[in-house]
């Protein structure tokens, strides 16, 4: 099982971004998913995530607000739309997938390789 994360890059403060992750499993699209991520010399921390139904989200305090994340479960991929971004948002960016979603790294099975996020003040 993989999770194909992309649409990292550099961009300036005040700028957006759209994530994106796709599994290569059909089965996936029936599962949560979520985005975790990891800054330099950080922890690595919650940020986002959606019920298989796309009927549940749930989000960081840090990001309410400016991001959003939304599913395709016929495309069997999860997006991230981020707005607004600010140089702490700087880490690389992880997609998850479980069959039940939580906030906490250890409630995630399934992890993707990440994308480099980057934002310059």
């Amino acid at each position: 099982v993989q999770l194909q994360a992309s649409g990292g890059g550099l961009v300036q403060a005040g700028d957006s971004l759209r994530l994106s992750c796709t599994a290569s499993e059909r089965t996936f699209s029936t599962y949560a998913k979520g985005w975790f991520r990891q800054a330099p010399g950080k922890e690595r921390e919650f940020v986002a995530a959606i019920s298989w139904s796309g009927g549940g989200t749930y989000y960081a305090d840090s990001v309410e607000g400016r991001f959003t994340i939304s599913r395709d479960n016929a495309k069997n991929t999860v997006h991230l739309q981020m707005n607004s971004l600010k140089p702490e948002d700087t880490a690389v960016y992880y997609c998850v997938a479980d069959t039940l979603l939580g906030v906490t790294m250890n409630e995630w099975a399934y992890w993707g390789r990440g994308t480099q996020v980057t934002v310059s003040s």
